[in-house]
């Protein structure tokens, strides 16, 4: 390595030491290994687990849960590729984790929320919490209990004193923001009926829509998530019972089911969603959109029609949120993904806005009923205080 060379990265590691110090809390890991509901482990068969920053003065009965998102597996091979990463075993996480964003200990990047007891639960089933299989074959050793996991991990922290709590937020990012959704009325019906209960959904509201080849991917992707996971008993009945389950495990068909008060932040150009829904790999088997997919300033003019469209989809499938007060939106016109985890797109002084606002005030305005906040941001690219990904 050159010295050149040397000095960068020596002063990358510098910033990123002082980012850490100065702008996150690193917080160690509980697993529950005597889980309160039979079987409720990983794919791999280890505990589930949990980070827990605890809340003080007059926080500490207001509780905000974070799942973590990491996409799904669909099939056993998938699974079994994913068994024994951080992903599929608590044996394999990291036994401490840096929180920042909706998850910082400090009043300066987190006003709202600062002083609760914060808690990021670890992603190790690959159903957004949703699977419940008792078989388990002994040639993979797979276990598909995301469900019993959830369950399991909120009555650990109902005994640690979620009981008693005045105020909770159930949140989460991708896979875990749609675990949110999905699991909103259930975290509401564990607490008591005097705590002020609330949800949000960071890039969690995936959308079925066709991918540019004209296949519907991403319906076959849930379809087999669903029917690995045995994931159907888990998802609204309402919806079940009207049609295939693998569209209820998408938000635009089971939203306008969701009775708790519920926060929806996501990226009209969600990069996730462009990268895996609208284009995957399968659907540019020559690799033209690879450049447009990397950074979103690379695109052509007709691939950004095509995400122009991709965005009144996306908005199209909204529709069904509604437009109550006990309901919040923040949908900026952002090349990104998860937006509330990250120090920089949660509250920063160069953080994106939607009039004025950033994502942090918006949420804590919405959640202590200051003010209501229901934004839908103009079309790319209007919004200079985007943070747009580079891949």
């Amino acid at each position: 390595m050159g010295s050149e060379n040397f000095g960068l990265w020596l002063f990358f590691i510098a910033s990123l030491q002082f980012f850490i110090r100065t702008q996150c809390t690193i917080v160690g890991i509980t697993y529950v290994r005597e889980p309160s509901v039979k079987g409720a482990v990983c794919l791999d068969g280890s505990p589930p687990a949990y980070h827990l920053s605890e809340g003080l003065g007059a926080g500490v009965n207001n509780w905000l849960i974070q799942l973590e998102g990491g996409g799904w597996c669909s099939d056993v091979k998938t699974c079994v590729l994913r068994r024994d990463t951080r992903l599929g075993s608590s044996k394999a996480m990291a036994t401490e984790l840096a929180f920042s964003g909706l998850l910082s200990n400090q009043r300066e990047f987190n006003p709202d929320f600062y002083n609760w007891n914060r808690i990021k639960i670890r992603y190790c089933d690959g159903s957004s919490f949703t699977g419940d299989v008792e078989a388990v074959d002994p040639a993979t050793n797979l276990h598909f209990r995301g469900a019993r996991i959830f369950r399991a991990v909120i009555d650990d922290l109902l005994a640690k004193g979620m009981k008693n709590a005045k105020n909770a937020i159930i949140s989460g990012c991708s896979a875990g923001g749609l675990g949110s959704i999905l699991h909103c009325d259930t975290f509401k019906s564990l607490l008591p009926p005097t705590t002020k209960v609330k949800c949000v959904s960071d890039a969690g509201y995936f959308v079925n829509v066709k991918d540019v080849s004209g296949a519907r991917h991403i319906e076959e992707f849930f379809s087999d998530i669903v029917a690995t996971h045995g994931s159907a008993r888990n998802l609204p009945v309402q919806c079940t019972s009207k049609m295939k389950p693998e569209l209820c495990f998408f938000p635009q068909n089971v939203i306008q089911l969701v009775r708790t008060p519920i926060f929806i932040v996501n990226a009209a150009y969600d990069s996730w969603q462009v990268r895996n829904i609208l284009v995957p790999g399968v659907a540019d088997p020559r690799h033209i959109w690879n450049d447009c997919k990397n950074d979103i300033k690379n695109c052509s003019s007709i691939q950004l029609e095509t995400l122009q469209d991709f965005r009144d989809k996306f908005l199209n499938a909204l529709n069904g949120f509604g437009h109550p007060s006990s309901r919040g939106l923040f949908i900026d016109s952002c090349y990104a993904h998860c937006q509330t985890e990250m120090q920089e797109t949660w509250l920063r002084a160069d953080s994106p806005e939607i009039s004025n606002t950033p994502i942090a005030k918006a949420i804590g305005d919405w959640f202590f009923d200051r003010s209501v906040f229901q934004k839908i941001d103009c079309p790319y690219p209007c919004n200079p205080t985007c943070h747009n990904r580079i891949f």
